[in-house]
């Protein structure tokens, strides 16, 4: 018998969408069109001119795009 797993493109779901760095499907970040999982978002963050800056109760994990 023919393995027909994922023998059709998927058009729509999270099996559609893939991280345009390492092709996983998992973590992704869409916002900002950005198509990037969150490891590969976090190695090249600095690079695209995201920087961090501190919350208000000094919390620095809040991410900005820089403008």
């Amino acid at each position: 018998m023919a393995n027909l797993t994922y023998s059709h493109p998927r058009t729509y779901g999270k099996d559609s969408r893939h991280c345009r760095v390492c092709k996983t499907t998992r973590g992704l970040i869409r916002k900002y069109h950005l198509d990037m999982c969150r490891r590969c978002f976090r190695e090249r963050a600095t690079d695209i001119g995201f920087v961090k800056f501190a919350g208000r109760r000094g919390d620095a994990r809040v991410i900005s795009r820089a403008r």
